[in-house]
């Protein structure tokens, strides 16, 4: 089941930009918009964290149809030519895609200064620099970025995910905004508020574990080099 629903999100992905505006706003329902449109509304940014569930590009095909147009962040990936594929297809659909590189995180800053949207994929700590998490009962890390980004800003975090079925249809559920009232220092903030966004991230695919598309070890004891 999982395989068929990661196999879903490529066939979907290809079909997005072809697929009329029309058609994406028909085939979606979302509970929680207010919170993107209350967010956007105060001016700062909002940041949006989600797991790697479901179709979260047609979540922004959808959010884009309705005027809230979302950039994100993607590791590039091999060859070169479906990376750019890749980005192509999302521009097709309004979703702006940054690459993660060293200049990321000024590029996502200035979104965020500008008063837009920006999704963020955060359950994986790709960059290996991330903070100490307990995610369903066990000790990982996952990256900061969410937390500062939204410290450092005054942006609204939220957390949310988008959900494939029942049959061509999504649905997507936006969470409350988590407060970010300092504290204590700014990386004990950023841990606690990391903590929190692991913790929704645990609900969220508990609701559909089988549409949660992360075959990569995240443990530590997962990984290679962990095995003696």
């Amino acid at each position: 089941r999982a395989f068929h629903a990661y196999a879903r999100y490529w066939v979907e992905g290809a079909r997005l930009g072809a697929t009329p505006r029309r058609e994406v706003v028909q085939r979606f329902q979302v509970d929680g918009l207010h919170h993107l449109v209350d967010g956007m509304a105060a001016g700062n940014g909002v940041v949006m964290a989600l797991p790697h569930v479901g179709s979260w590009e047609y979540g922004g095909a959808f959010l884009a149809a309705v005027g809230l147009p979302m950039t994100s962040v993607a590791e590039r990936i091999e060859p070169p030519e479906l990376y750019d594929y890749f980005v192509e297809q999302r521009a097709a659909i309004g979703l702006t895609v940054l690459p993660l590189d060293q200049n990321a995180g000024r590029a996502v800053l200035a979104e965020l200064r500008r008063g837009h949207l920006v999704g963020l994929l955060s359950d994986r700590d790709i960059e290996g620099n991330g903070v100490d998490v307990e995610f369903f009962g066990e000790k990982t890390t996952m990256p900061a970025g969410p937390a500062a980004l939204s410290l450092r800003t005054g942006a609204r975090l939220v957390t949310g995910a988008v959900y494939s079925g029942p049959g061509r249809d999504h649905r997507a559920l936006v969470q409350p905004p988590i407060d970010l009232t300092r504290r204590g220092s700014l990386r004990a903030d950023v841990a606690r508020i990391t903590q929190e966004v692991a913790h929704r991230f645990e609900g969220l695919i508990r609701r559909a574990p089988e549409q949660w598309h992360v075959f990569q070890p995240i443990w530590p004891d997962e990984r290679v080099d962990a095995v003696p």
